[in-house]
């Protein structure tokens, strides 16, 4: 995965890029590309990741399985190290639906060791499959659709969406007006909350540390080094010395945010958009049942591609982000190949689609992402 969960492409992994099953000169997607890439290539029947931005859904539709982004609290997140702690959620990745069911039947629900998960009762997951989409409204909004999302992967999201038509779905075109908005208020919110949380890491109860010998007060650590003034100077040394670039980058821009002065004019003007953004579905829900849309602007990328442009590595979160702001459950479903850009094998690379559905209606997404 990407360090920290930080990263699209598992191209800011501790332990080298995770390459994409399909074509191995592309990414797998991230940050959890390695659980993704797993299960594609049958190395298991399920695996487990994080999706704050997009880092479930992005990397399944590279890699063209099934993963889904649960309700914000929907499943616990005790024993995880924290990014954003209004994001974050741990959801399952399979090859089926089914699969997907059968581990969100097991891992889902309240935990007393996180606050986060409301008593909302669980229900039978794999009840919603096999119903069918007949009489289903399904929204598809226009902006997830228009300018910087390639033709093909539009063509090809559309076909499906006319199969489920065909089904006997009901099709109708809303708008999220505010999800222009979402990369910003996402790339202000989540370095704060990163910032905040990586504030604990020391080298010391986790994580690596960097090996040097204390001489104040005249206790001494283990170490090989004899450069370590104090307390505060070990940790400068074990934060500069085993944090990404990327950690780096997001940290400092958190920081920044939360500083004196910024605060209001950033952190909290963010946090008021996101309430516009959540507004923005709860009106859609009122017309639709679900909304469907792509997942990424286009297929895998070339590992190396996108590596040294952040912000084009950042635009590849726009049409998963908006979800995660609002805390919904979003499903990833593989719906279609492209027609070229895969080097190894006949088949193009995978295209997947998202299936959105309000709080708390996990099933809803299984039961359309079933007939996608």
């Amino acid at each position: 995965m990407d360090e920290f969960a930080c990263g699209a492409s598992t191209e800011h992994s501790c332990f080298g890029v995770t390459k994409n099953p399909h074509d191995l000169t592309k990414v797998a997607g991230g940050s959890s590309g390695g659980s993704v890439a797993a299960v594609a290539d049958n190395m298991c029947i399920y695996a487990l990741g994080t999706d704050t931005g997009g880092s479930i859904r992005q990397p399944a539709s590279f890699c063209g399985v099934y993963g889904m982004k649960v309700t914000y609290g929907r499943v616990s997140r005790s024993g995880v190290t924290a990014m954003a702690s209004s994001w974050d959620t741990i959801g399952p990745i399979a090859k089926s639906v089914e699969d997907i069911s059968m581990v969100l039947n097991v891992i889902a629900g309240r935990d007393e060791n996180d606050m986060t998960t409301p008593d909302v009762p669980v229900p039978d997951y794999s009840s919603f499959l096999g119903k069918g989409v007949k009489g289903v409204k399904i929204g598809l909004p226009k902006e997830y659709f228009g300018d910087g999302i390639e033709k093909e992967t539009k063509d090809i999201v559309m076909k499906a969406v006319k199969k489920l038509e065909k089904e006997g779905a009901e099709i109708i075109e809303i708008s999220l007006p505010m999800t222009k908005y979402a990369i910003a208020v996402y790339y202000i919110s989540m370095p704060a909350e990163l910032s905040a949380n990586l504030a604990r890491y020391d080298g010391i109860r986790f994580g690596k540390k960097y090996s040097g010998v204390f001489k104040s007060g005249g206790g001494v650590m283990s170490g090989d080094n004899d450069d370590v003034k104090d307390l505060v100077d070990f940790y400068f040394k074990t934060r500069e010395g085993f944090f990404g670039d990327e950690i780096k980058r997001r940290i400092m821009i958190g920081t920044y945010v939360l500083s004196a002065g910024y605060i209001d004019a950033y952190y909290k003007k963010a946090m008021k958009v996101r309430t516009l953004i959540i507004k923005d579905f709860e009106n859609a829900f009122k017309k639709v049942d679900v909304l469907i849309g792509p997942i990424s602007p286009y297929p895998a990328f070339a590992v190396g591609e996108k590596v040294d442009d952040p912000l084009a590595m950042y635009m590849a979160d726009a049409l998963t982000i908006p979800a995660s702001a609002a805390g919904l459950p979003s499903l990833a479903c593989p719906c279609g190949v492209s027609t070229g850009g895969c080097v190894t094998g006949e088949a193009g690379l995978p295209i997947g689609l998202q299936v959105i559905a309000p709080q708390f209606k996990e099933g809803l997404c299984l039961q359309v992402g079933e007939r996608v």
